[in-house]
Parts: structure tokens; C-alpha cells; sequence
């Protein structure tokens, strides 16, 4: 099988314009027009609603409200915000502090508002962060962080009322103020180089890397997914076409993560689709905003769609009216398929895939048909070309695993000041995925495994060597390796081989209540430091050796084997 090319991708894609100049200001022929009456945002716990002249103002009021708090006194046009890192749940006001930094020239880095102190530090070292975003229930951590990375709390801004500054005051005083900033064109071509965001995404050794993204990489994936989609092509009669403006979608996905970003609220803002903002996921208040604001888009993960085979809710609301259902993140299996369509049996149900480092979206399940090929994550979106490359580095034929190498024209710039990784990621033009596929001859794409030592725990990425760096300090443990385990609900769940300092070993000889204790005391380190989808939730297991070849690499793949053999496939429900 020589390279295979999705569909060219044959609409024009702007290369001069920020993302909210693309998404705010300008029309695009695969845009469709969006009813006067059709809101951008729906606040999930009000009801309130944002339309688009709110938004854009709402953007532009924070813009200048900021540049006005923050640039030095007698420099009108100077604004001294680099990098802002938005350290909170979903919320409406979400999008325009997206849109506001990129108005002023500034970088966004997004944080998942569950990372604790040390986690958030990190970042903000990494990206230089100079403003933070956050939510009441997330400022205990974000002062905390700031003063650890040497950010005056006046640097720490809330979206909701607090004793910090809020977004809601800064937008009132921009609105009221004078321009105090220009917002800059660009040059031809400076959208595919000037950054827009650092995400992060966890790398196979040590901590996450920040991802550097371009403007134009979520602009032409929004407008890949378009085409491929066929938004505001009149392919089929209304009710069968996918993407409709005046469709209402569940804003559940964080928005911190590239899933919810790109696909949660700029192609749906493309589309002219109304986002329900929804800060936190409750599956029986999810049910209840499903039927509330007539949502007939669900973007998911395997676990929720778990959730809406069993849970014995379900059973209690009209679900007639969901259209579409598109899972990412992470594999859906077949059964779920089958299980899921007879508690949706009107909506278009497939996958899509993609990775941070693709600005989101490789593949999708095409409109042709209402469900997606069990198992398959679609076709490639147009403009992609792709490859598969088996161990000995030749081409695979159809039908045959190997890694997926892609050329994307929404791909990344590499990752901020790694040029090691960039290298081992980037090669000569092609995104290296680090996930095993298998490529039919109808051209649907397969994921058959993951080459690199990512785990995903409810479609969060979890690098098995960050935990074994915080595990590897507790004073009874002498070497260890962190593999994935099976889990009906959460896909997969960390699961830690220890092999124990003599001392610990002399202590459990003398008693063997001190086993149990020791191991809690493992996973009370890691709870201690990590998120809570990093936690050691499939368990602590002893061993006399960690295995290794000749060069000291982890067998890593030996105790995934061995942890498949201890531990049955659980489910949490």
C-alpha cells in the first residue's frame, strides 16, 4: 500500500487572519447563515443566552480591559500580556478570553481545572504564563500556583464573582474606556507561524509537553471538517443533513482539551450551532439539560457513552430527539456501537480521531450513512495524506498494522522548547501518531493499538513515566513501571509494578498487614500530586524485578500482559 490522500481539500483556507478574525468577523462560503434568532452560547445552569453581537462585544470589552489593567501607564497601544492560561471549567465566557488574548496579540494555554498545585506550576513555568483565568472553585489552586511561579495575585483573574478582578469587570470597563489597543493584521501567511495556543499533551517520557499551535491550524481544521461534512451543502433533504444551523450541542467536553476546543466550540461556531455550556459532568443533570434545551448534538467519550448504555436513568427521559452522536478521545468498541444506537435509534452515530498535535481532528465518520463502520474512526479528512509504516520502516499494505504517519495541513509547529521531541515527532513533514492501524481498501481507518506509552483514562492522556517519577520518591520503593489495565467505563486505568526497597521487604516479613499499607501509601503519593484520572486506580502490584533489555528500556509490554492476567476487565457501574 503506497500513500493514501483523503479528498483535496478544496476550498479556500485564509492564511492572514487570527482565529477569532476567522471565527467573529469574516464569512466563508462553507459557512452557513446563522438565524437571527439562533444563540452562539446557552449558559446550562440559567438558561442565559449569548448571541453574536454579544459575543464579539463581550471579546472586544475584555481585549480592551485587559490591555487597559495590564499595560504600562503612558504606553497606549503597549499590551504586556504574552501568554494567559485559563485555569477553569467550561463557561460562557470561556470562548471570549480565548478570543480576547488573540485579539492582543497574546498565546493561550488552557489547563485542565482539576490539576492540583504542583501540576499547574508546571505549566505556568512552561509557558511564561504572565495572566490567569480561573474560577472561584479553582482559586485556592491558581493563587496558590501563581505565588509559587512568582505571579502577583492581582495576576489572577476569576470568571465569576470573587475578591480577585473578574472578566465581567474588566469587560464593563474596556466597554466604557477608549481603545487602548490596535488589533494587527496579519501578513499573508504569518497565520501558518504565529502561535495560538499551547495545549498540552503527555509525551512518552516525563511530564506533558506544551504543544505550540497556529491560528490557521484550527482554521482549516474547522474548515476540513466542514467540507468533509458537507456544512451548508444541501446533499440530503433537512432532516438527514448532519450539521444545521440552529442545532443545539452539548458543551460537556472541556474545553481545555483539543476535542472540546476546535470541534466543541469553533466548529460548532462555524456551523452556526448553538453550545449549551456545561461546567461539570453529572450524567442525571446532563439527562435533564439533554431534554431542557433540546440538544440534538452529543460530543462524547467512551465512558459517558457507557453511562448512557446502563445507567438505569436513561430510561427516564425522551432521547428521540438526539440527531448525532460522535465519540472521540479514545476507541469506541463495536458492542458499544450496537448498545448505544438502541437508546439513540435516531441519531448518526460514528467516530471521529485525531490528537493534539493534529490541532484535533485526522478522520471522521462520513455523512453517507447514518452510523459509522463498527470499530472504524472514519476516513481521512480532506487535505490529509497518510501512511502506514511497519517496524522494519516499510509500507504496509491494506489490511496490515503499523504506525500512522500523517501529513496534515492543520499540524502543529512542534512542541515549545523540546526540539528532541519535535524531532522524534515531526520527521521530514509527517506527524509520527504513535498508534498502531490498519487501513482497508475502502480506506477506513482502524485503531488497532498505541504504539507509544500513552494511556487514555476517560480519554485524558496519562504518561506511564510521570507517575513513575512521583512513585519512584517514596522511600519504599526501589525501581518501578506503570502499565494500563482494562476498564469497561474508563477505558483504561494506571496500574503500578513495584519492586520494593529491602528495608520495606524485611518490614512485610515481619508483618504482613504492612503489604496493604505500603501500597496505600503508594496511592496515596500519587493521589497526593496528580489529577484525579492519574490516580493508581488499577492498583499497586509487587514484583522482585522490573523487567529491562539490555539497555535498561522497560519491558513495558511484558506487564501489560502480566496485569491483563491479574485483572479481569472491570466496570464501574
Amino acid at each position: 500500500m503506497s500513500e493514501i490522500y483523503g479528498p483535496s481539500l478544496e476550498t479556500s483556507v485564509p492564511d492572514d487572519l487570527t482565529l477569532p478574525q476567522f471565527i467573529l468577523d469574516s464569512s466563508h462560503p462553507l459557512r452557513p447563515i446563522r438565524p437571527i434568532h439562533v444563540p452562539w452560547f446557552i449558559e446550562d445552569a440559567g438558561g442565559r443566552e449569548v448571541g453574536h453581537e454579544e459575543v464579539r462585544a463581550r471579546t472586544y470589552g475584555l481585549a480592551n480591559g485587559l490591555s487597559l489593567q495590564f499595560s504600562c501607564q503612558g504606553e497606549r497601544y503597549r499590551c504586556v500580556l504574552a501568554t494567559l492560561v485559563i485555569f477553569s471549567p467550561n463557561h460562557i465566557d470561556y470562548p471570549a478570553a480565548i478570543w480576547a488574548t488573540h485579539r492582543l496579540g497574546g498565546v493561550v494555554s488552557c489547563a485542565n481545572p482539576a490539576n492540583n498545585i504542583s501540576e499547574l506550576l508546571y505549566q505556568l513555568k512552561t509557558v511564561h504564563a504572565s495572566l490567569i483565568i480561573t474560577h472561584s472553585s479553582s482559586l485556592h489552586t491558581a493563587l496558590g500556583a501563581a505565588q509559587a511561579a512568582g505571579l502577583p495575585s492581582e495576576r489572577v483573574i476569576t470568571f465569576d464573582e470573587s475578591n480577585q478582578i473578574t472578566v465581567g469587570t474588566l469587560i464593563q470597563q474596556g466597554l466604557r474606556s477608549e481603545p487602548n489597543f490596535v488589533e494587527r493584521r496579519l501578513r499573508k501567511g504569518e497565520a501558518k507561524t504565529k502561535v495560538a495556543f499551547l495545549s498540552f499533551s503527555s509525551g512518552t517520557t516525563g511530564k506533558p509537553k506544551a504543544v505550540a499551535i497556529s491560528h490557521f491550524a484550527p482554521i482549516v481544521n474547522v474548515i476540513q471538517m466542514a467540507e468533509q461534512q458537507k456544512v451548508n451543502k444541501n446533499y440530503a433533504p433537512w432532516e438527514e443533513q448532519r450539521f444545521r444551523p440552529g442545532d443545539v450541542v452539548a458543551g460537556v467536553l472541556p474545553f481545555f482539551h483539543i476535542y472540546g476546543l476546535v470541534l466543541g466550540i469553533h466548529l460548532m461556531a462555524f456551523c452556526g450551532i448553538s453550545v449549551v455550556v456545561i461546567p461539570k459532568f453529572n450524567f442525571t443533570e446532563f439527562l435533564e439539560s439533554i431534554v431542557k434545551y433540546r440538544i440534538n448534538h452529543l460530543h462524547l467519550v467512551p465512558p459517558q457513552i457507557v453511562l448512557f448504555c446502563k445507567h438505569p436513568a436513561v430510561k427516564n427521559y425522551n432521547l428521540n430527539g438526539v440527531r448525532v452522536l460522535i465519540c472521540g478521545a479514545a476507541p469506541l468498541s463495536a458492542s458499544l456501537v450496537d448498545q448505544v444506537v438502541k437508546i439513540l435509534p435516531n441519531a448518526q452515530i460514528g467516530q471521529g480521531y485525531g490528537m493534539t498535535e493534529a490541532a484535533a481532528t485526522i478522520s471522521m465518520f462520513s455523512v453517507d450513512k447514518k452510523l459509522g463502520v463498527p470499530g472504524g474512526v472514519g476516513r481521512l479528512a480532506p487535505g490529509v495524506v497518510a501512511k502506514v509504516v511497519k517496524d522494519d520502516g516499510t509500507l504496509a499494505g491494506f489490511n496490515e498494522p503499523g504506525e500512522l504517519q500523517v501529513k496534515i495541513p492543520s499540524v502543529a509547529l512542534g512542541y515549545l522548547n523540546n526540539d528532541e521531541a519535535t524531532k522524534e515527532t515531526f520527521v521530514n513533514g509527517w506527524l509520527r501518531t504513535g498508534d498502531e492501524v490498519i487501513i482497508r481498501e475502502d480506506h477506513e481507518l482502524f485503531i488497532v493499538d498505541r504504539l507509544k506509552e500513552i494511556m487514555k483514562v476517560k480519554g485524558f492522556q496519562v504518561a506511564p513515566a510521570e507517575l513513575e517519577g512521583c512513585i519512584i520518591d517514596h522511600p519504599d520503593v526501589s525501581d518501578t513501571c506503570v502499565v494500563p489495565i482494562s476498564d469497561n467505563y474508563s477505558g483504561e486505568l494506571p496500574m503500578a509494578f513495584v519492586v520494593l526497597h529491602p528495608d520495606a521487604v524485611k518490614r512485610i516479613a515481619l508483618d504482613r498487614a504492612e503489604v496493604e499499607r505500603v501500597k496505600a501509601s503508594i496511592t496515596k503519593l500519587v493521589a497526593d500530586n496528580k489529577v484525579a484520572y492519574k490516580h493508581l486506580a488499577g492498583g499497586v502490584e509487587f514484583v522482585d524485578v522490573i523487567p529491562k533489555n539490555p539497555s535498561g528500556k522497560l519491558l513495558r509490554r511484558v506487564l501489560r500482559d502480566r496485569a491483563r492476567d491479574l485483572v479481569r476487565p472491570r466496570s464501574k457501574l
